[in-house]
């Protein structure tokens, strides 16, 4: 059974950084995707960044040059690096995962079977 569990939210104030976790236990082949995705109240679940196992990245617009997103895949570990945060980055992040074929990961969130409970981000101005 896949497990995903995520740390390193926090309050920030605009401007500030913050770091992101998401480790995996269990079973994934050799080819994978890992993404975060963020949720705000009221608003729908946007993906934000992802890697694939081979160290290909993917970033929505909102997070080029502000985030960035790495992958420890002995540790099956992922991180986001986040800077410049605004308010508008406020949200529970979710770190989700599935074996994947050598296309780019994907920001659709229906295609990722494991997800991990989330964590808050929550930035003042």
């Amino acid at each position: 059974q896949v497990q995903l569990v995520e740390s390193g939210g926090g309050s920030v104030q605009s401007g500030g950084s913050l770091r992101l976790t998401c480790t995996a236990s269990g079973y994934y082949s050799s080819r994978y995707c890992m993404v975060w995705f963020r949720q705000a109240p009221g608003k729908e679940r946007e993906g934000v960044a992802g890697i694939h196992s081979d160290g290909r990245t993917k970033y929505t617009d909102s997070a080029k040059g502000r985030f960035t997103i790495s992958l420890d895949n002995a540790r099956k570990t992922m991180y986001l690096q986040m800077q410049s945060l605004t308010p508008d980055d406020t949200a529970k992040y979710f770190c989700a995962a599935a074996n994947w074929g050598s296309a780019e990961c994907s920001f659709f969130p229906l295609i990722f079977p494991n997800w991990g409970q989330g964590t808050q981000v929550t930035v003042s101005s």
